[in-house]
């Protein structure tokens, strides 16, 4: 490690296979707390290179657990969270509104670590119990339309980074790579950056690989569509730039997102949102950001109707019918 460090400290950067191999003798142990955290730290000090970001993400599918759900044909909502807004739990909600509209969702998750309560957080403090074995996946998947996969149930390797990345208590580099080691490995996937600049190297590697994916970014630092500024849309050829008007709601304040002050109280936002109690800001968030994953699944059918659908899904109940049936 002392090599790689004084080779980054030069204002060097670490080549695909140099990076995939010093993410593997990390996730073993190989290093200490210190050299670890002086690691993660150069990347919060310059921006990461697609040749990095390539070698730890090969490095953590190939450590990882994987599942084969490519028979549910799912799509995943997940941002790289780390954008510091602390709001309420928009793509895990928009989740479940996707699965209310009878599409298939394989959502990848994680306890918060620059935020408070992240998406497994949330499911925890709802009751959900994680599952690691494949079938009870699909079980949940043909019970009620969608799966949470917890990052650390599938990648155990990062057990001996998980403390360090508490104590740091802001984003690294790990946060920009969870979207993109679903272990289902989806074939559709929203993904919300809190950057531009990782707008760009998201939208390099994903259009390596054969997925249908849309790249969120708020210009004012969110990393899902927040209505409070215009958003940036990356996929499949195509790319945008949007007012909140542009997808049929006023602009919105920032305090109105807010995620509450503990997990017990972002829980009970989500489930307010999905009992058709939440406040018209907070709806027509959740819904333009399930709409887009709709979109993504069916290009066939307009922007505004996938949107339909979601706010469908929502106002109808069905998005609460299915976290009740995951949480059974």
């Amino acid at each position: 490690m002392r090599n790689i460090l004084q080779h980054l400290f030069e204002h060097k950067s670490l080549k695909r296979e140099e990076a995939k191999e010093v993410l593997i003798q990390i996730t073993k142990g190989e290093f200490n707390e210190f050299q670890i955290t002086s690691f993660l730290t150069v990347f919060m000090m310059r921006s990461i290179t697609v040749e990095e970001l390539t070698g730890f993400r090969e490095a953590l599918l190939e450590l990882g657990i994987p599942v084969d759900l490519s028979e549910y044909n799912g799509v995943d909502l997940c941002g790289t969270g780390g954008d510091g807004k602390n709001t309420f739990n928009i793509s895990t909600l928009a989740s479940f509104v996707v699965a209310g509209a009878g599409e298939m969702v394989t959502k990848h998750g994680n306890y918060g670590v620059s935020s408070l309560s992240g998406s497994s957080n949330v499911m925890e403090e709802l009751g959900y119990q994680f599952k690691s074995k494949e079938e009870d996946l699909k079980r949940d998947l043909g019970k009620a339309g969608i799966c949470f996969l917890h990052a650390p149930i599938f990648n155990p390797a990062m057990k001996n980074i998980a403390p360090i990345r508490r104590n740091l208590g802001v984003r690294t580099f790990f946060n920009m790579l969870g979207p993109l080691v679903n272990p289902s490995r989806p074939k559709h996937q929203i993904v919300g950056v809190f950057d531009l600049e990782l707008a760009r190297l998201y939208q390099y590697l994903l259009q390596q690989t054969d997925s249908k994916y849309t790249i969120i970014h708020g210009i004012d630092g969110y990393d899902e569509v927040s209505l409070t500024d215009k958003v940036k849309l990356i996929g499949n050829g195509m790319e945008e730039l949007l007012e909140p008007e542009d997808l049929g709601y006023r602009k919105l304040d920032p305090t109105e997102l807010h995620g509450g002050e503990s997990v017990a109280q972002a829980a009970k936002i989500f489930t307010d949102i999905l009992k058709g109690e939440g406040t018209d800001a907070q709806n027509a968030v959740v819904t333009r950001n399930a709409g887009l994953a709709i979109h993504c699944l069916h290009p066939e059918i307009s922007r505004g109707d996938a949107m339909a659908r979601a706010t469908e899904s929502l106002e109808s109940g069905k998005a609460y019918e299915v976290l009740k049936k995951l949480t059974k």
